[in-house]
């Protein structure tokens, strides 16, 4: 019994590094497509969507699909995705990112979801990319509220920088990302936009979004866009017949 408990602890210790493994332009492509895919069908179900207002007043969304996860007595999870930021000029190119983390406990298994995180200040993320912080630990977070016509407290929006949201077999809701960290993904990143490009340079929009992101980019603006106004009704003409 000994050797399969080993062996299964030595491959849920090494599970988190396939989140440091190269990226090829095919993966970023594809993990575009994914990401497409998956905010269109969550920002598609109006009862259980991020709300509006919090998409009004976002400064960047992180989109992480299916974020793996296993658990053999210590866990581990892993992921690959990215990251887009509103401009002067609308929302930036995406820049690729990874998300690790490490959990303790008496626990077997794996599981999939996908992560949507909506950061309300743009600070958040350059603390989360810059100095390898942990959610919520030195980066506050907080689990988002969900319906696009929901009340948002507006003390979420004073204490906490980022949102995050998981989809795990077809239910969304607010999830805690608490104690995960991200890094940007410079293989991707690289194999993307070539050597020159830097993390600034993509989310302050000084890079032109790639033929390939644009369908990301067009969904993130229009989710994101301010509510028209209601027209007023004309005039009821009293005019009798």
């Amino acid at each position: 019994m000994r050797k399969p408990a080993v062996l299964y602890l030595m491959m849920t210790l090494t599970l988190p590094l396939s989140a440091r493994a190269g990226s090829t332009r095919v993966e970023d492509i594809n993990r575009i497509e994914h990401s497409i895919e998956i905010f269109d069908e969550i920002m598609g179900a109006p009862d259980k969507a991020i709300p509006q207002d919090l998409l009004v007043a976002a400064k960047c969304i992180a989109i992480i699909p299916a974020e793996k996860k296993f658990a053999i007595l210590i866990g581990g999870n892993y992921g690959k995705g990215l990251v887009t930021c509103r401009g002067d000029k609308g929302w930036s190119a995406p820049l690729f990112l990874g998300v690790s983390g490490m959990s303790y406990g008496f626990q077997f298994g794996g599981t999939s979801a996908d992560y949507i995180l909506v950061f309300l200040k743009r600070r958040g993320l350059d603390e989360l990319l810059g100095r390898k912080f942990k959610i919520g630990a030195d980066v506050s977070a907080a689990a988002g509220p969900v319906g696009r016509t929901a009340a948002v407290d507006t003390g979420i929006g004073l204490h906490a920088e980022i949102l995050t949201y998981s989809r795990t077999r077809g239910v969304f809701g607010g999830f805690s990302l608490s104690g995960a960290m991200m890094e940007l993904d410079r293989s991707g990143n690289k194999a993307f936009y070539g050597r020159t490009a830097n993390k600034e340079n993509i989310l302050d929009g000084k890079v032109n979004v790639p033929q390939d992101a644009r369908e990301l980019v067009e969904a993130v603006s229009k989710a994101t866009r301010t509510p028209a106004a209601p027209t007023a009704p004309p005039p009821a003409d009293n005019k009798s017949l």
